[in-house]
């Protein structure tokens, strides 16, 4: 499939849909010292080549935000008390520039995908977002289609700007099978 990028916005944080975890499982913040597990999930899904690579990319991204990670960052912990997840409540503005809210790295290691543990994480993520932000939005792409959906779900609508953008819409409007940008593909 065509990777292409997506950009997702929540008009607002009302409603979230609520999922629990398996009472097995717990979400947890980030503490001081979780970089290395950070970057571990986010290698183990692709995003990085390696966990070298994604602990760079960690401390460029977040380094300098240590204490907001510490209640932004979530991680979620199976029965033995593992990470096996993450996603963080962050920040940023879009073409607008105004703050909103972000839903950013998400990321559920692929022995623990297929679960029912990306929705909790969402709930858990988007609550927390909802404390300090009205609106939110997510980046990701075609190649992610089943968190497309997820996010279609919980609310979050195309943001269209480019021709790119429509041809990314499209086709995950055939993917998911389901009209998204109310166009009749």
């Amino acid at each position: 499939m065509k990777s292409i990028p997506l950009t997702m916005v929540r008009p607002d944080l009302h409603r979230i849909p609520s999922y629990a975890l398996p009472s097995s499982h717990r979400v947890r913040n980030f503490q001081p010292g979780d970089e290395r597990i950070w970057a571990q999930i986010e290698a183990s899904v692709g995003e990085f080549g390696d966990e070298e690579a994604a602990l760079k990319h960690f401390d460029k991204e977040f380094g300098a935000y240590a204490e907001e990670m510490v209640t932004r960052c979530l991680f979620i912990e199976n029965e033995h008390g593992e990470a096996i997840g993450t996603t963080t409540a962050w920040y940023g503005s879009l073409q607008d520039d105004e703050t909103r809210g972000r839903i950013h790295w998400v990321a559920i290691r692929p022995e623990y995908q297929g679960k029912k543990l990306s929705k909790p994480l969402l709930t858990a993520a988007m609550e927390l977002l909802a404390q300090y932000h009205r609106r939110a939005y997510l980046t990701t792409q075609t190649t992610s289609y089943r968190a497309v959906n997820m996010y279609l779900n919980y609310g979050f609508e195309p943001l269209i700007t480019t021709p790119d953008c429509m041809e990314g819409w499209a086709l995950m409007e055939t993917v998911l099978q389901r009209n998204i940008t109310g166009s009749s593909t």
